[in-house]
C-alpha cells in the first residue's frame, strides 16, 4: 500500500513561513496586546510571530483534540492548567496554531477568548480546506497530512 503524499514543513521553511504570516498580520493592520498559542502544535508558531512583532505578552491554552496520527477525540477539550482569562478582558488576541485542520479547536478557543474580549484574531501555518472556520491569518492551504518539524521524531524517553 501507498503511504498517502504529505506536506514536509522543514524547519528552515518554518522560519520563512512564520515571517511571511508574520508580514501578513502586521500588513493588516492587526497589533495584538496578547498572542495565545494553542498548545501544543501552536507554541513554536505562537513564540516564533510574537517574537517577530515584538509582542512579549503571550499565554496558552492547553486543548486536546488529536489522540494519535490522524485520529481524533469526538470533540476537542480544554485541559489544565487553564488561561487566566481575567488578563485578557478588553484586549486584542491573537490565538496562534499550527493547522486549522478540521477547525473545531480553533473554533473552540476563539469562542471561549471572545467571550472576554471583541478583538480576537486567529493565525496558522497550515488550512486544511475542510476547517470548519476561516483563519484571520494563514501562511498555506493543503489537503495533505503535515509532517511539522517539532512533531515527526519520534517521542525520546529512558529505556
Amino acid at each position: 500500500m501507498t503511504e498517502p503524499a504529505r506536506e514536509v514543513l522543514t524547519w528552515d521553511t518554518f522560519g520563512a513561513a512564520s515571517r511571511e504570516l508574520t508580514t501578513k498580520i502586521v500588513d493588516s493592520g492587526f497589533v495584538p496586546d496578547i498572542v495565545i498559542a494553542i498548545a501544543r502544535g501552536g507554541l513554536i508558531p505562537a513564540g516564533a510571530i510574537a517574537y517577530a512583532m515584538g509582542v512579549k505578552a503571550a499565554g496558552t491554552l492547553n486543548v486536546e483534540f488529536y489522540s494519535d496520527i490522524e485520529e481524533t477525540l469526538p470533540n476537542p477539550i480544554v485541559l489544565e492548567p487553564l488561561l487566566d482569562t481575567d488578563s485578557v478582558v478588553g484586549k486584542r488576541l491573537l490565538v496562534v496554531d499550527d493547522v486549522a485542520d478540521s477547525g473545531r479547536t480553533l473554533a473552540l478557543v476563539v469562542e471561549l477568548l471572545k467571550k472576554h474580549t471583541d478583538d480576537v484574531k486567529s493565525a496558522v501555518i497550515y488550512t486544511k480546506p475542510q476547517s470548519i472556520v476561516a483563519p484571520d491569518f494563514s501562511w498555506r492551504e493543503t489537503d495533505r497530512w503535515i509532517n511539522f518539524p517539532w512533531s515527526t521524531l519520534p517521542t525520546i524517553s529512558k529505556a
